[in-house]
Formats: structure tokens, sequence, C-alpha cells
């Protein structure tokens, strides 16, 4: 009974098979009859009516173009389908093993995909260009990012499991080649293109026969992306679909999912990653045009917000290089930017207009944070790099505008830093603008506080670096380095201010006035080496405003004359003027203390911070796309499963890194023990002391994470290291006297 049961279940198959064959020619026969008969219908009608005819071609060729060779071609195609997807059931169903036929005429039958198959995909898809096999393969590759995941559908049913290196070879072959085999089967040139080259192969009928394939492609590569974990996978997939991304005109819905995929990996990635994803947004923008700058400039600006809430000193220049990537892409349409500009500088200027209306803890605290200030730095930038653009050279005076009106929010000595960000943001824009900007009194002003002329009674102090900080403690207010750090900052920058102006013809009024109040400085000041400095600039100013005041003799133009413009402009080629050789003195000296702070130069994505302003048209990676790309997928990876539970070795080496790593933080604990540097903070301040300064009512966003050290408990918990060196030692030398006795 179980041998009739199979035999007879076969033979139905076989059957359907052939029922299914004989309705595809009849309705291939059928249809080729209509166009034969349509033809001859056309000819009748020029016969007849030959002026309609004649208005027919003028107003709607593709009627009389009608050919029925297109018909016949797609008959042909479907029925090579046909034949294959008949034969590939034969033979899965001569395969399988009698007494297992019951159990799979009750489960759906599966092929497990093997090395052979996507061998014979990939011979027959590049050298013939079969259709049938692109589907295979596509249904594979499908097969291949669903792996592991909860559930299935028809589409996917007819193919089971697979190994790691048959998963590897899919996902190589179609990243690699189904740009290439796309673009020859809808006849588009080999690289490149636009929106509107997808708008005009939309109207084709070759786009509707194969369009599911372009989107199938697309689709299940977005899916396992989300599913990858390994940085260098994701970076190699988005490049390989940095070169399909012009089909994605045609896929709205999906179109917004990979913009919110490569601003995820963007934000949160790393590397070479970071880059990779910035590319992929960019060459969106450019080959999308409208369909994709809104939510793309939108997108970057936010996750730009989202990653620089807090800052030290490795995570600054990541920052920068990520304020880079921001004014890189706004590079693609400046016009579209200037609108997104606009409205964030808007939302920047509302914020500080609450905290000048109300002023309260909570409206000071939204403008003294590092979301705000790096905020400022990411448009200063902007302007900068814009400067001599139409579209954007009128944002740059309200940004001037709130970046002043930050600087004198809360006029303390512990903004400080935050006074001196400001300043260089201000000497950035009139260098690149070309602008006056009156930085000079932001400055002075910070010479006269009591701070600075006081003698400093918390000692020495440590090393401060006003880079990476908003506010100071007050202890550090009263340390001799305090007060060090920034009155050497305020030479810099005033100087920078002044050399800019240095081949002005008003130089010697517009130095006139600071020149007066670093005099009055010198005088308050008891600290020698303040005087020693400010005494040099007096100088080197002096010696300016001669040199400008030598030429100002031989001109007879009056200063608001265009031609004042051209004033010593050769010489402000050559850089000759006495304060612009003097500034490059200043700088070199700023650099080795910079230097000097800095433990470790770790410089994140700093050879990558400058971007080429247009994209090649040519695929430049295709030859080494394949070894990179074989080189990636050679792990044992597979979407849906835990990384964790596939290489429990390369976690054990990692543990074992951590634990020498430990035990080498320790000891150097032990061994080197240096009071001076105990790190500061903002939450150090005594909670007995006045409520109504200011000062008292704001505390920095990324220090409520770090609790101080007091000093005495620094010294309670060095102690005992001190003691284990010794107890050490100690040991060494018992150890040692042994060994002598034993001998």
């Amino acid at each position: 009974m179980d041998m009739e049961h199979t035999v007879k279940s076969s033979k139905h198959r076989k059957h359907s098979g052939e029922g299914k064959g004989e309705t595809e020619k009849r309705t291939a026969s059928k249809s080729h009859s209509l166009a034969i008969e349509h033809k001859e219908q056309l000819q009748r009608l020029a016969e007849k009516d030959p002026e309609f005819y004649e208005y027919l071609k003028e107003h709607d060729t593709e009627l009389l173009q009608f050919n029925d060779e297109d018909i016949n071609a797609d008959i042909d195609t479907d029925e090579e389908d046909v034949e294959t997807e008949v034969d590939d059931e034969l033979q899965v169903d001569e395969e399988i093993n009698r007494d297992d036929i019951a159990e799979k005429e009750k489960e759906p039958s599966k092929t497990v995909i093997t090395t052979a198959m996507v061998d014979s995909w990939c011979s027959s898809i590049k050298e013939n260009g079969k259709v049938g096999a692109l589907r295979s393969l596509l249904r594979a590759f499908r097969t291949a990012c669903h792996y592991g995941d909860d559930g299935g559908d028809e589409l996917s049913a007819k193919f089971s499991t697979m190994s790691s290196s048959v998963f590897n070879k899919i996902m190589l072959f179609v990243l690699s080649e189904m740009d290439g085999i796309l673009r020859k089967l809808f006849k588009l040139p080999a690289s490149g293109g636009k929106k509107e080259t997808i708008t005009d192969l939309m109207n084709t009928k070759q786009w509707k026969n194969y369009n599911h394939l372009v989107k199938s492609y697309l689709g299940n590569a977005l899916h396992v992306l989300n599913q990858m974990t390994d940085t260098e996978m994701i970076s190699f997939t988005l490049r390989r679909l940095k070169y399909s991304s012009m089909f994605l005109t045609a896929f709205p819905s999906l179109l917004r999912k990979y913009v919110k995929v490569a601003l995820h990996f963007w934000g949160t990635g790393g590397g070479a990653l970071t880059v990779v994803s910035l590319l992929f947004l960019k060459d969106l923008c450019i080959r999308l045009g409208s369909d994709c700058l809104d939510e793309c400039f939108k997108g970057i600006y936010k996750a730009y917000v989202l990653n620089c809430r807090f800052v030290n000193a490795v995570k600054l220049q990541h920052i920068q290089f990520l304020g880079n990537c921001v004014v890189e892409l706004f590079r693609v349409d400046l016009p579209t930017a200037y609108q997104h500009a606009f409205v964030f500088i808007r939302q920047l200027a509302m914020i500080l207009r609450d905290a000048l209306n109300t002023r309260t803890k909570e409206a000071f605290r939204k403008v003294y944070e590092w979301k705000f200030m790096n905020c400022l730095e990411l448009w200063t930038g902007a302007i900068c790099a814009f400067a001599l653009e139409d579209d954007f050279r009128p944002l740059a005076y309200p940004l001037t505008q709130i970046i002043t009106g930050a600087a004198r929010l809360v006029p303390t000595a512990r903004y400080f830093p935050l006074r001196l960000r400001c300043a260089r943001m201000l000497n950035r824009i009139a260098a690149s603008t070309g602008t006056f900007i009156p930085v000079a009194m932001l400055l002075l002003d910070m010479l006269e506080m009591k701070e600075l002329n006081r003698p400093p009674t918390g000692g020495v102090g440590i090393a401060i670096d006003l880079h990476t900080q908003i506010k100071v403690s007050k202890p550090i207010l009263k340390t001799r380095a305090f007060q060090e750090a920034c009155v050497y900052s305020v030479i810099d920058e005033l100087a920078e201010h002044l050399a800019q102006w240095s081949y002005s013809v008003a130089f010697f009024e517009l130095s006139f006035i600071p020149v007066v109040r670093l005099r009055s400085f010198c005088k308050s000041t008891k600290v020698e080496r303040f005087r020693k400095e400010m005494r040099q600039l007096i100088r080197q100013i002096e010696a300016n405003s001669d040199f400008t005041n030598e030429k100002r003799v031989s001109i007879s133009f009056v200063p608001n004359n265009p031609a004042a413009t051209s004033f010593l402009e050769d010489e402000k080629k050559a850089g000759s003027s006495p304060l612009s050789q003097y500034v490059l003195t200043l700088r070199q000296r700023a650099h080795q203390r910079y230097d000097s702070l800095m433990e470790s130069s770790i410089l994140v994505g700093e050879k990558s911070s400058v971007f080429g302003n247009k994209i090649p048209e040519s695929n430049e990676e295709e030859d080494t796309g394949n070894e990179e790309g074989t080189a990636v997928f050679s792990s044992s990876w597979l979407p849906g499963t835990d990384p964790k539970d596939k290489q429990p070795e390369d976690l054990d080496k990692k543990r074992k890194k951590k634990r020498k790593r430990e035990q080498l933080e320790d000891v150097a604990m032990d061994e080197d023990v240096v009071e001076d540097l105990v790190l500061s903070s903002d939450e150090d301040e005594d909670e007995d002391e006045e409520d109504g300064s200011l000062s008292d009512a704001f505390s920095d966003g990324d220090d409520r994470n770090r609790k101080p050290v007091p000093q005495n408990l620094q010294k309670q918990k060095q102690k005992p290291s001190t003691n284990v060196s010794k107890k050490k030692k100690s040991r060494a030398s018992k150890s040692r006297k042994r060994k002598r006795i034993q001998q």
C-alpha cells in the first residue's frame, strides 16, 4: 500500500507539472494570436484612413511601433523559467528516498543549498545571462539574509539551511556582481546615473517585468545589514550597495530605511565605518537629489548632537571629525543646507534668549553645556568652509551674535574656558569672512577679574587643559596653574585677533585701546612672568603700528575708499608683519604646551577629515573589491547566530588580555605614585558657600558622572601603595639574603 501511494503521488506531481506547462502554452498561443490580429488591424487602418494614421504617428508612436517579437521573447523566457522549475522539482523528487515520501508530503519540500548549485547559477548568469538562474540566486540570497529568522514565507520555503561557506559565497557574489548584472539587464550605463535615469526606466516594459528582482536585492541586503555585527562586513556591504543607490528612487520606503541605517552606522561606528557611511549618504544625496536631501541633513545633524553631549581629550577629536563630516555633506546642496542651517541656528538663538530673559538654573544650563557649544563649533566650521559662498555668508552675523551672547552670559572666572572657546570661534569667523569682530574687549575683560590679580592661595595645582573644559571648580581658581593657563591663552587669542588686522590701514587706531589696557594690567599684576609676557606683546603691537604707519604716509586715499582693501596686499601674502611672525612663535609654544598635557595622542579620523568635492563616477574599487570581500566574508558568522557562542576562544583571549592589563595597572599604581595628578571636577565645591552667586547656579553636563577625590583622601589612598612597594622591596632583600646563606 505504501509503495502504491508513493507511486501515485509522484505521478500526480508529474501530471500537475505537465498541466501547468500546457496551460502556459495555451496562454502563450492566445497572446501570440492576439498580437498578430492587432498588427493586421494597424495595417488595415493605414489603408482605409491614412490621415488618422499620420496623426497617430505624430502623437502616439508607441502604439504604431508595436512588435510581436517582444511577446515571443517574453514567452520564451517564461517557458525557460517554467521548464527549469519543473526540472528542478523532478530532480528533487528523484533524490528523495522512498521511505521518507510520506513525511515529505505532509511538510513543504526544501532543498539544501550547496556550493555546486551556487557555482552553476553564477556561471549561467555570467555566461548566458539567464533570468531563471538570477531568480534562483536571489532566492538563495534571501534565504542567506534571513537565516535564523523566526518563521518564513512561501518564497523562501524552497530552500533550507546552508553552511557558512555557502553563505559567504552567495553574499560575496551578489554584493560584488549584482549591480553590474542589473544594469546589464535594464541596459543602463556600467556606472553612474541619477534619479532621472530610473524615472525614465520605470515607464518601460522591461522594468515592469523585472523590478521585483531589484527590490528583492535591495530589501534583503538592508535586512542583513541590520543583522551584521562585524564592522568590516558592514563597511564592505555599504560600499557595494553605494553603486546601486540610484535604484532606490523607485522604492521610497526602502530609501528612508537605508538613510536611517546609514545614519545609525555613521553616529555609532568608528574608523572606516564612519567614512563609508558618510560616503553612502553623500552618494544618495548626489544621485537622488531632493528625494533624500532633507532627511539626510536633518538626520546627520541629529546624530551629531547625540554624539557631542560629553567631551574628553580623546573624544574631542572624534567630535571635530564628525563636524567635518556634517559640513562635507552640506556641500552637496548649499541652498537646501542654508535653509536647515538657518532653522538650527535660530533654535540656538532661542535657547540663548530664554536664558537671558528668565535667568534660571535650567535656562543657563542649556547654554553652558557641551551640546550647545559643540553646535556652535559645527556652524562655525560650516561658515568658515563656505565663507565665499553667497548661500551661507549671511549666517555669519547671527552666529556671531549668539557666540558673543553666550560668552558674556555669566561673566565669572569659572567660565574662562568657555569664553576662550567663544573667542577662538569668533577669530575663525573673522579670518574666513574678512569682517571685523570686536574680540579684543571679550579677552581684555578677563584680565581685569580679581582671580587673575590675586596671589594663588591654592598652591601650584595641576596642569589644566582649557580645550576640554567648559568651567572649572572653585579650588582650581586659586591655583597658580590656572592663572598661567588663562593669561597665556588670552595672550594667544589676542595676538591672533590683532594679527588678522596687522595689515590694515587702521591698525594703529584699532590697537590703541588694547595697548592701554594691557599696560594697566602690567601695572596692577604682581607676577613678574605675566608682566614679561605682556610687555613682549605690547612691543610687538607697537612695532606693527610703526610698520603700518610707515606705509600710511605714502597713501592719499581715505579709509572708506575701496582702495584701502589693497593696502599692504603683497606683505600680507608674504606674512611679513611683526605680529604675524610673533603669532607663529605663540602657536608653537601653545602646541608644545598642549602636547605636554596629553598622555597619549589618539587621533580619530585626522587624516580623513578632508574630503573631495566630487564622487568619482567610475567604479574604482572593482579591482580590489573581490579581494577585500573574500577577506571579509571568510568567517563562520551567519545571520541570527550569536557570535559569543561561535568564538569562545576569542573571548578567552580578550579576558586574558584584560587581566594582564589590570595587573599592569595595579603594579603601576603601586610603584609610581604622583600626588599632583588628581583629576579636577566641578562638583567639589562646598555646599555651605553662597547661594546667591551665579557661579553656584550651574553644573556641567559631563561632570555628573565624575566624583571628586579630596586632597586628604588622595594622600590616604597613596600611603598604602607606598607601603606595598616598601614591603615588596623588603621581601626581595630577604630572598637575596636566603640565597646567599644557602650558597
